[in-house]
């Protein structure tokens, strides 16, 4: 494996710390501050608008070095992680949380670019999977470890640890990633004009809707686990773990089928898998380790489909490549959030039935990939 791409794929790790650890220490975080929970959770919100703000900065850095853009977008996933550590109140911390998702969508849409050029010949999807990889490291490894930090030393001690690890990851990219010229200037209108066409749409609105439907269920995975499939809370860690290395798996087994058999076959017929585990959940997880099996399949399928949506994006916005790529991190931050609240409302008939919410969502982001596979795949 290339040294390039593994620099890549520690910027993700990062980011992927940065992003799901805040879900499993917001009791700490709320005690010292002392500020209530629900008022906590706007730390997880922020984030994501950062997200959201970020990706249009790419628009600034259109005309430089895909390398420094690298540098620069580390260097403030870094600041914001030390600033969040040292916050001695809420708008500080809030402050600090929104620095460090700035550079999340950007930060992808530019590696993908960076990752397809360093792939060897016919390995692109490939790459950009070792890539996304760091992210899936980040469920199975980094958001326990970061939960553990916090129980054991301070919620601050696991932003500071981010912060650190940037540093590490600029040495990295410094050291281990060629000089990369910038991409062709198409000018300020010509960022947005791959968005004048209908098969970004179709990628875009799979990302969201797609990815919605598994939030709806796994964004209540543990109450679900706990109240109807029978799972001790003492469980839940082991299960995560095991969601964890469904990511790990899904990314890289995805990433060389999609050279194999093309990315739109891939994300399509994953989809539609997604379709059908949501609603074996619905109908199997009183039965514990049927629900397990299900879990660990679904968060195979979720990181299956991001290598295929994060190559497509790339190949179907030419001369908006960088923000292309980041409007994939933008439909997904969307598509959690949106499936998150629509799985809230289901759980008022049960914790179950967040993952039957979920199902139409997830078809709508199969018909949008199916659409996309028969209309479009030939041409990319």
């Amino acid at each position: 494996m290339k040294k390039s791409l593994i620099a890549l794929a520690f910027g993700t790790l990062g980011l992927g710390i940065a992003e799901f650890t805040m879900m499993g220490i917001l009791p700490y975080v709320a005690a010292d501050l002392k500020i209530d929970i629900p008022t906590t959770g706007h730390f997880i919100s922020v984030y994501a608008l950062g997200v959201c703000c970020g990706a249009p900065m790419l628009l600034l850095a259109r005309k430089r070095p895909l390398k420094q853009t690298l540098l620069l977008l580390m260097a403030l996933m870094t600041i914001g992680n030390l600033c969040a550590s040292l916050a001695p109140n809420y708008w500080i911390l809030l402050a600090g949380r929104f620095i460090s998702g700035l550079p999340h969508g950007a930060y992808f849409g530019v590696a993908s670019i960076v990752a397809g050029k360093l792939a060897d010949e016919g390995k692109g999807s490939e790459a950009v999977s070792i890539m996304i990889a760091g992210m899936t490291v980040a469920n199975l490894f980094g958001v326990p470890l970061g939960t553990s930090l916090s129980h054991m030393l301070s919620w601050r001690v696991t932003f500071l640890f981010v912060g650190l690890w940037g540093l590490i990851v600029l040495y990295y990219i410094w050291r281990w990633i060629p000089a990369i010229s910038g991409l062709k200037d198409t000018g300020f209108k010509g960022q947005f004009r791959f968005l004048k066409k209908p098969a970004p749409w179709l990628i875009l609105g799979a990302t969201a809707l797609g990815n919605g439907g598994v939030f709806c269920w796994y964004s209540y995975i543990n109450p679900m686990l706990t109240e109807v499939s029978g799972f001790s809370a003492e469980s839940i860690t082991s299960l995560m773990v095991l969601a964890g290395f469904g990511m790990v798996v899904g990314n890289l087994v995805s990433g060389r089928l999609s050279d194999r058999y093309t990315p739109g076959r891939v994300g399509t017929f994953v989809q539609g898998g997604i379709c059908i585990i949501l609603l074996l959940i619905f109908f199997l997880s009183p039965y514990p380790w049927c629900s397990a099996l299900l879990m660990a399949l679904c968060t195979t399928a979720l990181f299956a489909v991001s290598s295929p949506e994060q190559v497509l994006i790339i190949r179907v916005a030419p001369g908006g490549e960088m923000l292309g790529g980041a409007c994939v991190q933008i439909a997904f931050n969307l598509g959690n959030a949106i499936g998150a609240y629509v799985g809230g409302l289901a759980t008022g008939y049960g914790y179950q039935y967040p993952a039957l919410f979920g199902v139409p969502f997830a078809l709508v982001g199969f018909t949008l990939f199916f659409i996309f596979y028969k209309k479009y795949q030939a041409k990319y």
